[in-house]
């Protein structure tokens, strides 16, 4: 074999799909899983966005579209994203893609030039990093302290780690897995180390709306951060149009700009007929999406009952996104497992529940001493996580 690019050495993946395989092997070995590993969500798209989309196929919007996105699509995106983030935008600000995840990608080629530093989360959404890596950069991890209400970012760790070498952040406010939501105060430390070292951040509020107690706040709305903020946005979580594949970057103009040449070279555009179903999503009915987030939220509380009535394991109750990542430290040391991998594998044996560990979010940093799991609710009916769970419990009650 001819010899492939030493650059797809540095590149990861999304390993919750890697979890996904193993639970498939067992299942298809006659078992019954419960499906807590994959942040999927198994209520469909709403008739009316689903409708649009067809409307838009039979009215022959099949073809090519302009790089940076639809005009209608670009100034309902403008209006509801600045409107609920209580910010000025226009469609000059707003660049449509195929989902949320290109934003990472492309804001990275945008922004950070080989060997330059990005500090990311960890744990975290594993793409950062392996993004950072795979473009050549330097991939710095911050992490997060266990709180009485969740977590919060480490500050101190992150005000050290900023070097003259440093160009981003990327900062994931209602944060998966941790589900870990910033208070006003830590949002304005992250402003002001950002502007304070002339820092792009990235802020990737793909759960800004996915919540179900509070109200969400944007980086991007305190002074002086607009200008050097690109939004991640997705109509995946919100609409539940995962396989759709929508969202869009919000950004400076210049940086839109640039982001939009980087559409025309990679895919030329986002499906056309998609963009229609998004000013549908956007401009129709919101009912479905109430729906879907008292949905959520019965998941929610039905899976942090058991979680925390179960010995060993313990959550705080999140207010948003639709994860849970529970300390099990104590549950592993009365099951006699010493890595958290291991523990995963005889829970899916011992009791079909098969989730993603710690391990699956980033690399563990020196101190880590604690073991966590993350529990994904949104693809798993109320009755099954009762059921699921509720093994779970059970096995660990009996050991």
């Amino acid at each position: 074999m001819r010899q492939l690019a030493h650059r797809l050495e540095r590149l990861g993946t999304e390993t919750a799909f890697s979890v996904a395989q193993a639970a498939a092997a067992w299942k298809a070995q006659g078992n019954r899983v419960y499906p807590f590993h994959l942040g999927d969500i198994n209520i469909p798209t709403a008739p009316h966005i689903v409708e649009a989309m067809n409307r838009a196929i039979a009215d022959g919007y099949t073809g090519y579209c302009p790089g940076p996105g639809i005009p209608e699509l670009r100034e309902a995106l403008a209006e509801d994203i600045g409107s609920r983030r209580g910010i000025s935008l226009t469609p000059d600000n707003v660049v449509v893609m195929t989902g949320g995840k290109p934003v990472i990608t492309k804001f990275l080629q945008a922004v950070m030039n080989p060997g330059q530093e990005v500090l990311y989360p960890n744990p975290g959404f594993p793409i950062y990093e392996s993004q950072i890596e795979y473009l050549g950069g330097t991939a710095v991890p911050y992490r997060y302290l266990p709180t009485e209400s969740g977590f919060a970012i480490d500050l101190d760790q992150v005000r050290a780690a900023i070097t003259p070498n440093t160009v981003a952040i990327i900062y994931n406010d209602l944060q998966n897995p941790i589900s870990a939501e910033s208070t006003a105060a830590e949002r304005e430390a992250v402003a002001q180390l950002a502007q304070q070292h002339n820092l792009w951040v990235l802020s990737d509020e793909a759960y800004f709306e996915t919540r179900y107690e509070g109200v969400s706040n944007s980086i991007a709305s305190l002074p002086g951060m607009a200008e050097r903020t690109v939004i991640l946005y997705t109509f995946s979580k919100k609409f539940a149009m995962t396989g759709s594949r929508l969202g869009c970057a919000v950004a400076p103009p210049e940086i839109a700009k640039v982001l939009s040449t980087l559409n025309t070279n990679d895919e030329s555009c986002t499906t056309h007929y998609v963009q229609w179903a998004g000013i549908e999503a956007l401009r129709g009915p919101q009912a479905p999406v109430q729906q879907m987030l008292d949905t959520l939220r019965e998941r929610r509380d039905a899976a942090c009952e058991l979680v925390n009535a179960t010995p060993g394991m313990h959550v705080a109750v999140p207010h948003s996104t639709f994860y849970l990542f529970p300390d099990v430290t104590a549950a592993m040391e009365r099951m006699g497992c010493t890595e958290v991998g291991d523990f995963a594998t005889a829970a899916l044996q011992q009791t079909g529940v098969s989730f993603c560990t710690r391990e699956h979010f980033g690399r563990r940093q020196p101190g880590e001493e604690r073991q966590y799991i993350r529990l994904a609710y949104s693809g798993i009916d109320v009755a099954d996580i009762r059921d699921g769970l509720g093994r779970l419990r059970e096995w660990i009650e009996t050991a």
